[in-house]
Formats: structure tokens, sequence, C-alpha cells
């Protein structure tokens, strides 16, 4: 086997193979991350979730020519709501509620066009899109059983929201055995606070869920796989 990428990481160094691994692209759908859309309706800044994709889709980027594999989620439900319970159709009271109709479709609907991922992202050919009814991942879904099928064990997870489904996406993926690594550049938070304590969170106590680093500490791991080939 051979040896695995270093990225310098807190709390330290996260070392993964590239043949094992996956880059986890986690709900940059324009309803959470454009004006209009369902995350602006609850009162929020998205200009803060934008400066996400810059350093993101330099990331998709030199993973695709990497020839990493490359996941996307994307939360959303039925038209019927039959999916979504009460408890969250219901919360706190947004100006639009879940199914909706608003700038961008029905908000959060699957198939609507506020519920797809945003055009400097879009999922290339081939590329999984994991369709979600929660915050976390897994729940409800196939990621678990299509990262085995791949023989996937490490997650470079990116997108948004930190502390919401990054968070409970890395808490899944820890309880399941997967090493993950958070490019701290590539996922955001409408609160500049959480985003703080829920990457300090991460890295907590050794390493409690995952390891934390920034976008160029793991473009640099990529070019170091460059050089082995070219070697």
């Amino acid at each position: 086997m051979p040896d695995p990428l270093l990225v310098e990481a807190e709390p330290y160094p996260y070392g993964f193979d590239p043949a094992r691994t996956a880059l986890l692209i986690i709900d940059m759908q324009r309803d959470f991350v454009e004006p209009g859309g369902f995350g602006e309706t609850l009162g929020n800044d998205v200009g803060l979730l934008q400066e996400v994709v810059p350093p993101l889709r330099d990331v998709l980027t030199a993973t695709r020519k990497a020839g990493v594999p490359v996941i996307h989620t994307r939360e959303g439900h039925l038209p019927d709501l039959s999916d979504c319970p009460p408890s969250k159709l219901n919360r706190g009271a947004p100006s639009l509620r879940i199914g909706d109709p608003g700038p961008k479709g029905r908000i959060l609907i699957r198939g609507e066009y506020g519920h797809d991922i945003i055009d400097e992202l879009a999922p290339a050919e081939g590329e999984l899109v994991i369709d979600k009814p929660g915050k976390g991942s897994f729940h409800a879904t196939t990621l678990d059983e299509s990262l085995r099928a791949m023989d996937v064990r490490s997650l470079v997870v990116t997108g948004v929201t930190t502390e919401v489904c990054v968070h409970t996406t890395v808490r899944e993926a820890n309880d399941r055995g997967y090493e993950c690594l958070v490019l701290s550049d590539c996922v955001g938070s409408y609160f500049p606070e959480f985003q703080r304590v829920g990457l300090e969170m991460i890295a907590a106590q050794g390493g409690i869920f995952g390891w934390v680093a920034t976008s160029a500490g793991y473009l640099k791991a990529l070019q170091t796989l460059e050089t082995r080939g070219a070697a």
C-alpha cells in the first residue's frame, strides 16, 4: 500500500489514501446559499455561505483531477411532505415554510429549482447525489452502503451549514468508523460564532469527531500525489 498523503491539520496531521477517500459536498443548494431561498426566509445572511463557493470550487476541480470520488448531498422532501416531521415543518416563524411556493419553486422540495445544487458546484456526470430528508447524510439514505461498496474509509467533508448538516454528518460518520477531514474554508455557517465553535468541537480532545484543515493543506497533499505519478 502506498504511503498516505498527509495534510497539516488540527489536532495533528491527517493521513489518507486517495484510493479509499471521497470528497463529500453537503447541501450546496440554491435554497440555502442563494438569495430568495429557504435560508434567507429564516432571516439569514446568505452572503456568509457564498464565501465558501470559490475555495470549494477549487477543491472540487482538484479532486476530480486526482480521480478521487465526489459525492453531493441535497436536503429536501417529497412533494407530499410525508417524509418531513411536524417538528421540522412547523419550527420557528419563517416567512416561507418547507413546501411553500418561493422564488425558486416550492421550498426544499425535491425536483424544484431551489432544491438543486448551485451551478458553480453542479455534479458531473456519474457523481453520486444523495437526497436526504434530515440533517445527517447517513439518516434514511444509502450513503453508508455506497461508501462501503466503493471501499471508502476517509471523507473530506465540505458544505453547509457547519453546525447543522456538516456536524451531524461528521458525527454519524465517526460512529460508523469513517475518518473525516473537515476543510474549514469550505464549510460555512450563517453565524460566525457557530462556525468557530463548530470547527473547534470537531478537532477537540485529540480529534473527537475528526480533523480540521484549510483547503490549501488538502490541495498541497493532492499536488504530492501528482508528483508521485510523475516520478
